[in-house]
């Protein structure tokens, strides 16, 4: 096999199977069609990569087969415009299905091909199938844990919802305000009907959302301190924190989707960063929509040196 790793070659195209795990779903055909054109005037510029694989079989001898790792939407213009062969890196190592999996969503996510549902499900299998944390898949393709998890949580929006962002009827920035109202599935159905029908930007939906959720009334309550502190920890722990002030003491509410952004939190909510004992005698209350999965441990801990009267060392678990 060492001749053939890492060496260019050219195979017929009809010989070439397609990847089994390629994540994106959607080929676009105007976007094809323009491509098959390029390709007929110019070529294929990049090589396509392959495996390759000497099978034997009684009476037929040994036969050679290829497998696609990357370059679908290559392979795809080139058969429409009639190519009969195309450029092809063979590469070795690549028969482990994780990895197949990897090479595609990496060359999609650099090339921006993949639609947001099709990539988050492209996560899910490396977490469900291959037993990837979040923080392991942002790192294998290049983006950050909030990344991978804020990818993951599209999933738990509607099926209607899900096929309307995959055509681009709706936005990925629309998924925000419609995800905060996971609990209130009537009013989510509304401001989708909303988005679609007015064609609402961003802000305007989130607004909305806003406005149907008791979070309004909610923050009147607050102090303007308060409100500060409940901003800066929906900032440091990367999801949604609610503070509910009682007359003695109050309650802190997170919000998690997943096991990994369950162990985020809990890294950050370490003894060094919340003690034992503070000013003001509060719970914390972790919820988890939707998921129920084991606790992880924490990978680290984390200190911070802030202490003032409205810090978070003032609040116990």
């Amino acid at each position: 096999m060492g001749y053939y790793q890492n060496s260019i070659f050219w195979v017929e195209v009809e010989r070439i199977k397609p990847n089994p795990f390629q994540p994106r779903k959607n080929f676009d055909e105007a976007s094809l069609a323009s491509l098959s054109e390029s390709i007929r005037t110019y070529g294929v510029l990049q090589p396509l990569t392959v495996t390759r694989k000497e099978i034997e079989r009684p009476g037929e001898g040994i036969t050679v087969e290829y497998e696609l790792v990357a370059g679908e939407r290559r392979l795809r213009a080139a058969k429409l415009a009639g190519i009969r062969e195309v450029p092809v890196v063979i590469r070795s190592g690549e028969d482990d299905d994780r990895l197949k999996l990897e090479l595609a969503i990496i060359e999609n996510l650099q090339r921006e091909d993949l639609n947001p549902v099709d990539r988050a499900h492209a996560f899910k299998r490396l977490v469900e199938e291959f037993g990837l944390k979040h923080i392991e898949i942002g790192k294998r393709v290049g983006k950050s844990r909030e990344y991978v998890s804020n990818s993951l949580r599209i999933l738990l929006l509607p099926q209607e919802m899900l096929d309307a962002l995959s055509k681009g009827e709706i936005s990925e920035g629309h998924t925000r305000p419609l995800l905060m109202l996971m609990d209130r599935p009537p009013e989510q159905k509304t401001l989708f009907v909303e988005i679609i029908t007015r064609k609402l930007n961003v802000r305007d939906a989130e607004q909305l959302a806003r406005r149907v959720t008791p979070e309004k009334t909610r923050k009147t309550d607050l102090t303007p301190e308060l409100l500060l502190l409940e901003r800066e920890l929906t900032e440091k722990l990367g999801t949604r924190v609610r503070i509910e002030k009682k007359q003695e003491g109050g309650k802190v509410t997170i919000d998690f989707f997943s096991v990994d952004d369950l162990a985020h939190i809990r890294k950050v909510l370490t003894p060094e960063i919340i003690p034992s004992t503070g000013a003001m005698t509060s719970e914390v209350m972790v919820e988890e929509p939707n998921v129920a999965d084991a606790l992880v441990q924490p990978e680290k801990k984390e200190e911070t040196g802030q202490d003032d009267l409205y810090s978070i060392k003032n609040f116990t678990v």
